[in-house]
């Protein structure tokens, strides 16, 4: 069954996108492509790759703060400030670097963004094995920082080689490599700390970066990115290349180009149709990374002071003593911090099961709603058992928003400003963890219950934002183009074969 068309004006030498070509051409996009090659052995590779660089580079360097900071506090005898600055420095680089690793990926390439990213993290994380001061590990801490903001556009690159009904399952379950990432670093602490000492541990655990960096050198370059930049050659070359890995053969006909646009422009991100989008997830992905760590940073107070209520009397007797006491991190310590993060992997899999069920909107709506009711319930002055389930819960449900955002937000923007988009959140999510300290260590020193009441009022209204998010991305192809005419909001068409007739099922608002 064919539909009648209408006839559209396009820019002189500008390529005719395939819901508005000639039914008898045989053309097809790379979206087509994609979902026709299907999911196969290019993938398992990549899922892998990019797996390594979650655990590596994103996971491992984090990890390594709650780890690093005690142990200079008591080898360097740092008072609290300078060891809350420790931490708050790598943040301070994610956050700064975050949008320019964005704008990189889309002006020059997602492969070329994630390797620059990976060797800067790599250069600097080996040298703060020999910081022979304190200055020297906060300046090259926060350029560790500045390289792990670049992280997240491996999952700009992953999302568009994956077809559409395997992107929200994959993205998910590679989120399952942080936490792989962080038990390592963990059991890796373990081993070196009591011997070897905290400078050889930062070097060990820069080392599986330098693997990614070798790994780098398989890599294609985003065939839809090629495609946007004019590179039709190399995109077919690509899309060639995981067709033979897969076995699955290549769509008929011919490739269609994307009309040129300007890539990574921040003005893009606030364009009539996608304005109200980058502001509703710049706050859910500031909601998600100020709850997550300050639910973090609560549970050890909590678990010290053995319930809520008893926070502050013992707030009372730590303030006599000195500043400078420190205590090194025991083994107990490393079970705490064990136990902690395998609370995460529920999260992901209720969000696995619920994502392509309910929708991305509501999945992250549904995990900030229990955050919140969760830490509504610790006024109740629970005991111990019920404080460990109540902080478990609430865990795992906001870091399965976190990971349902992290699919979405590569799902709503287009091509040309796919990694500037993802970029800018990440980078709006390093602000809520900056700021977040504040809340869970200072705040806390006057009122528990304020402090409660700020993170469940923030996920509350990170709840209601989710809803009124303008699109919801389950079942739809990545957008291509960010011509509002060659249609914005393109259901996916994985059930087609390019080359074959069919009816024109794009959707145009």
């Amino acid at each position: 069954v064919r539909t009648e068309l209408e006839p559209i004006e396009l820019e002189d030498g500008a390529a005719v996108p395939k819901e508005f070509a000639n039914p008898t051409d045989d053309t097809f996009m790379v979206e087509d492509a994609v979902e026709a090659i299907g999911f196969g052995k290019f993938q398992w590779k990549l899922s892998v790759i990019t797996g390594l660089a979650w655990a590596s580079n994103d996971a491992m360097e984090m990890m390594i703060l709650s780890i690093l900071a005690p142990q200079l506090h008591c080898e360097w005898r740092l008072p609290s400030w300078q060891v809350a600055l420790l931490t708050s420095v790598v943040f301070v680089g994610m956050m700064s670097s975050s949008t320019l690793w964005g704008n990189i990926s889309d002006q020059y390439g997602r492969k070329t963004g994630l390797k620059i990213s990976v060797l800067w993290t790599l250069y600097y994380g080996i040298l703060s094995g020999f910081a022979p001061a304190y200055s020297w590990i906060l300046v090259l801490r926060g350029l560790v920082g500045f390289g792990i903001g670049g992280v997240p556009q491996s999952v700009t690159l992953y999302a568009e080689f994956l077809p559409m009904k395997a992107r929200a399952k994959c993205i998910l379950l590679i989120e399952v490599f942080w936490a792989i990432g962080t038990v390592f670093e963990v059991l890796l602490a373990v081993l070196v700390m009591p011997t070897l000492g905290w400078r050889w541990l930062l070097i060990l655990s820069a080392l599986p970066l330098l693997l990614f960096a070798v790994l780098c050198f398989w890599l294609p370059e985003s065939a839809r990115y090629d495609v946007l930049s004019g590179n039709q050659e190399k995109a077919i070359a690509t899309l060639k290349r995981i067709a033979t890995e897969n076995g699955a053969p290549m769509p008929l006909g011919k490739l269609i180009i994307s009309r040129q646009e300007d890539r990574g422009k921040m003005r893009d991100l606030f364009t009539p149709h996608f304005r109200w989008t980058t502001l509703l997830l710049w706050f859910i992905w500031f909601s998600n990374a100020f709850s997550y760590y300050g639910l973090v940073l609560l549970t050890t107070e909590f678990f010290q002071a053995g319930d809520v209520c008893s926070i502050s009397s013992r707030r009372k007797e730590v303030k006599a003593k000195c500043s400078l006491t420190c205590e090194y991190l025991t083994e107990e310590d490393y079970t705490d911090l064990l136990w902690t993060t395998l609370s995460e992997f529920p999260g992901v899999l209720v969000t696995l099961w619920i994502i392509d069920r309910i929708g991305r909107k509501k999945t992250m709506a549904l995990s900030f709603f229990v955050f919140s009711f969760c830490s509504l319930l610790l006024f109740l002055c629970v005991g111990r058992n019920v404080l460990t389930v109540l902080l478990f819960i609430a865990r795992a449900f906001i870091s399965g928003g976190f990971q349902a955002a992290y699919v979405y937000t590569p799902e709503v923007y287009p091509t040309a400003t796919r990694a500037l988009g993802l970029g800018t959140c990440s980078g709006m999510a390093r602000v809520g963890a900056l700021i977040t300290p504040f809340i869970a260590q200072v705040m806390l020193e006057s009122s528990v219950y304020l402090t409660l009441v700020v993170y469940s009022g923030c996920c509350l209204l990170a709840a209601v934002a989710s809803c009124f998010l303008p699109i919801e991305t389950k079942g739809r192809g990545l957008q291509e183009s960010s011509h509002r005419e060659w249609g914005q909001e393109m259901v996916g068409r994985g059930s087609h074969s390019p080359g074959v007739t069919r009816s024109n099922s794009g959707s145009q608002e």
